[in-house]
């Protein structure tokens, strides 16, 4: 569980050091451009991160539903060689796929302008400028990519379905807190990303720069990795007791403020 964890930390870094240090750099030195290869980078490291994510919310679902449905046995399915393969897996495909969505996206010259409307090199905006050719390519990759994605929270959805259903069942009110302690944050994780990457995947690609796009495109890059920790951090109960004892002597300062 902790390899998970730790992985999806790995990811959350990469995602915000290929974007914000780069945007940073070019908001001090008031500078507008970046290079094809920072580009094609950012987009790798990117799509890298979003895929390998998946696999790994799939990986945990599943680590979750043997571990509340049939702890007898969660020991003998979920060996740490098997979490080890799974890890190495998911960064397999992740690399493949990163790979082959930003070769098809850098495969040909753009023909159109040079000019994209966002502070980082989204794909949408690449699309923009891109080839008709390239655009038909990387339209099909994103439409069989958009499939597995539903395939995959599909699944996601249907193992915390049997998950919760099991947990109601069960009589004792202690195991049915610690199992939806345990499960809550993965399914708060799970909705942040499947609710920023509707955000990015549904929303219009714009021709000019624009407030509402900025903000759009910081939410679906930024708040997932910042939120994400705080998430998982929540379930430390050295952390609760800190955070409930850092509460209640701000309660008491403020109750004793209003009496003076």
């Amino acid at each position: 569980m902790y390899l998970f964890i730790s992985n999806l930390s790995v990811i959350d870094l990469g995602t915000i050091s290929i974007i914000v240090p780069k945007a940073a750099v070019n908001s001090m030195c008031d500078s507008l451009t970046i290079t094809l290869t920072e580009c094609a980078a950012q987009i790798f490291v990117f799509a890298l991160c979003v895929a390998v994510e998946i696999a790994l919310l799939v990986i945990m679902s599943y680590d979750r539903y043997v571990a509340i449905c049939h702890p007898l046995h969660h020991g003998l399915i979920i060996t740490p060689g098997l979490c080890s393969q799974a890890t190495a897996g998911s960064w397999a495909s992740g690399l493949v796929y990163s790979a082959i969505h930003t070769g098809s996206l850098f495969r040909l010259p753009f023909t159109k302008t040079n000019v994209i409307q966002q502070y980082f090199c989204d794909v949408p905006q690449i699309l923009r400028i891109s080839s008709s050719a390239v655009q038909f390519s990387e339209f099909v990759l994103i439409a069989v990519s958009v499939c597995l994605v539903l395939v995959c929270f599909s699944f996601m959805f249907v193992s915390y379905i049997i998950i919760f259903s099991n947990v109601f069942k069960t009589h004792s009110v202690e195991a049915r807190i610690k199992a939806i302690s345990t499960c809550t944050p993965q399914l708060a994780i799970l909705l942040l990303f499947l609710f920023s990457g509707s955000v990015a995947l549904l929303g219009p690609i714009p021709d000019k720069p624009s407030l509402k796009n900025l903000l759009t495109a910081m939410f679906y890059t930024m708040v997932p990795p910042f939120v994400n920790p705080i998430i998982y951090c929540l379930r430390n109960r050295e952390i609760n007791a800190a955070l409930q004892r850092m509460f209640n002597r701000y309660y008491r300062f403020a109750v004793k403020n209003s009496h003076d």
